[in-house]
């Protein structure tokens, strides 16, 4: 990539008129499993929803206890007799007309749990929303030990999700500079911050993986093969619960994830991603920015 007009202060960085520094942040297989994970957790969570629109209710142990879920979304009618979505998490209801339990699907109100535009396909088709959805969920699984994989082997993953001992250190001022939306410059930009590093290693080392346990704790083959597993959740239904839990607080995680990208600065976090290539400003180099750099 020919930015170079001055020598770069750490193997493979160059520095171009402008005063920024290049860097080769994201190598092919980090970026080719990034993009291979976004596409496959957006099928699996549409596909998921249709599956769930199927039976729009959670349970807490081995069967389903139709009268007293722990969380439902379905419709019913309001005082006047108008039809309304409802959301009923325990012994609280809450209205979500037009969002959740009742929206419209072509201009007509529907009766769904989560609205047409939300879920593959569209209609309610529960037998192809399960078909997407094993086949992305083998997609994503495949990818994943592809990236954990490489990430141990190369010891990629180690500079990305464990945080060095300056960072912990430091960790409240990081708090404060995300809640204040001030991100690191110069050298200190060269590795992930402390709370992104915990944040990923909570998502690889716990959150995936109890998704994908949890899938499978829902499967009678795998309960019948290994009913260990379904035991471990307390039964088949706490599995289906945990794994709908389990997905929400990964389309948390994707949203914050997408804002900081944002806010951080899109084109140069988006051209790092694409192309492996990332720009900090000039400056000059600490040991142990160095040393932590995310390479």
């Amino acid at each position: 990539m020919a930015h170079a007009s001055a020598p770069a202060t750490c193997p493979g960085d160059t520095i171009d008129r402008a005063g920024r520094r290049w860097t080769f942040r994201h190598p092919l297989v980090i970026r080719l499993a990034h993009w291979i994970n976004v596409a496959c957790l957006a099928i699996l969570l549409m596909s998921g929803l249709q599956i769930f629109n199927a039976h729009p209710a959670l349970y807490w142990g081995a069967a389903s206890t139709f009268d007293s879920p722990a969380l439902a979304i379905t419709s019913d009618q309001d005082a006047k007799g108008d039809p309304r979505g409802i959301v009923m998490i325990g012994d609280r209801t809450f209205d979500t007309t037009g969002w959740l339990g009742l929206s419209k699907n072509a201009g007509v109100l529907s009766e769904r749990a989560f609205p047409s535009w939300t879920t593959l396909p569209a209609g309610q088709d529960l037998a192809t929303g399960r078909r997407w959805h094993f086949l992305f969920a083998w997609a994503f699984v495949i990818n994943g030990m592809i990236y954990l994989l490489y990430g141990l082997g190369s010891g990629q993953l180690r500079r990305r999700v464990i945080p060095d001992g300056d960072q912990i250190r430091d960790i409240g001022g990081s708090i404060r500079e995300h809640l204040t939306l001030h991100f690191p410059e110069g050298e200190e930009a060269r590795r992930y911050n402390v709370l992104q590093k915990l944040t990923y290693l909570v998502v690889v080392a716990l959150l995936l993986p109890v998704m994908v346990l949890a899938g499978l704790a829902m499967s009678p083959a795998m309960d019948a093969a290994f009913p260990l597993l379904t035991q471990v959740f307390g039964g088949r239904q706490s599995a289906r619960s945990v794994h709908f839990i389990v997905a929400n607080l990964l389309v948390l995680f994707v949203i914050v994830h997408v804002v900081l990208v944002l806010v951080s600065g899109f084109w140069n976090n988006m051209r790092g991603m694409i192309t492996g290539w990332f720009t900090i400003k000039a400056g000059p180099a600490r040991a142990n920015d160095i040393s932590g750099a995310v390479r």
